[in-house]
């Protein structure tokens, strides 16, 4: 069979249900674009890893199939199979409250671009905000069920949460595969080895701790700024906390987050910082760890004989003042 008929030399095309109508008739240009849009969609699957996604995507897909043959069809005579119904409506909404869950709260505008994926849900988006005008000034001329236009509302809201989640996701992965590298390639420097085979753990005693401490609370002291101390382990658990008069209670969380920060990343946090820029490999790595990552200045990792055994945080002042007062902790563990 062939691809070509000719029939549409003349600039006219066959409605579903047999009228020959101009192609510059608005029903064609409505149904041309829902055809435009499940293309498109199509495209975005292909940059797409996720199989709920995929498969919420190809439902989607099938609907247009549907609104697609009953915007086609003028007569009412014409029966067709399946119509879009207030059910396929209540689907859709379903999918937009399950994904908003994991999206959580968004606040102001979103730009488009944030992975391939996800740009391409917004330009599938904005067809269909296209293909719902078109639906709707078709509307102002015949009749059109309500169904189909309350649809196309919604799978407008549906790819944009989507495109959120795609987003989302594939953040998570990259930062997942960038901070495992990140590790790897501290790992494979002779400064940051950890114990060998047969080599006992080295860890920081409570004893260099609490010396760590006093030198900490001095430093502060000098510069009449009071702040909050914290050690952790080389495993992340708060070895010791220490708070001094006057200084600010959200310090607290702050401090020893730093030295999770530090000991997790293996690295200083003020380094951390311009990694974690816009445009940078760590960028939106503050948003992992249930948000303990800290991309200021205030922790740094401490080691022992060249082994990590812990990490030292500090919070209360400037920038700049915690990390004087947080280096005073490590020259008095060098000198042990």
């Amino acid at each position: 069979m062939k691809v070509y008929t000719r029939k549409g030399d003349q600039g006219e095309t066959s409605l579903f249900s047999g009228e020959r109508v101009k192609k510059s008739d608005i029903r064609v240009d409505t149904y041309g674009t829902i055809d435009e849009a499940n293309s498109f969609l199509g495209l975005a699957k292909t940059a797409i890893s996720y199989p709920d996604i995929i498969e919420t995507i190809f439902s989607v897909q099938q609907d247009l199939f549907v609104l697609a043959a009953e915007l086609a069809t003028a007569s009412r005579t014409k029966t067709l199979a399946k119509q879009i119904v207030q059910t396929d409506v209540k689907r859709l909404e379903g999918y937009i409250d399950r994904y908003s869950f994991e999206v959580g709260q968004l606040h102001g505008f979103i730009t488009p671009g944030e992975c391939v994926g996800a740009a391409q849900l917004d330009v599938c988006r904005t067809v269909v905000r296209r293909m719902e005008r078109l639906l709707i000034l078709l509307a102002e001329n015949e009749a059109i069920s309500p169904e189909l236009v309350a649809f196309v509302n919604r799978l407008s809201d549906l790819l944009f949460i989507l495109a959120r989640v795609v987003a989302r996701r594939d953040l998570k992965e990259n930062l997942k595969d960038i901070v495992i590298r990140q590790l790897q390639q501290l790992g494979q420097n002779d400064s940051h080895r950890q114990p060998g085979k047969g080599e006992l753990s080295v860890e920081l005693s409570l004893a260099e701790v609490l010396k760590a401490t006093d030198e900490c609370i001095k430093a502060a002291v000098s510069i009449g700024v009071p702040m909050v101390i914290a050690f952790v382990d080389s495993g992340g658990n708060l070895k010791s906390l220490q708070r001094m008069d006057g200084s600010l209670l959200g310090s607290i969380d702050i401090a020893m987050n730093k030295a999770y920060t530090a000991v997790a990343l293996q690295m200083p946090t003020h380094e951390l910082k311009q990694k974690a820029e816009p445009q940078q490999e760590l960028f939106g790595i503050s948003a992992t760890n249930g948000g303990r990552i800290v991309t200021f200045g205030g922790g740094y990792p401490v080691y022992k004989e060249g082994v990590l055994c812990g990490a030292v945080g500090v919070s209360g002042g400037s920038v700049a003042q915690d990390m004087t007062v947080a280096q005073a902790a490590i020259k008095a563990l060098a000198q042990d």
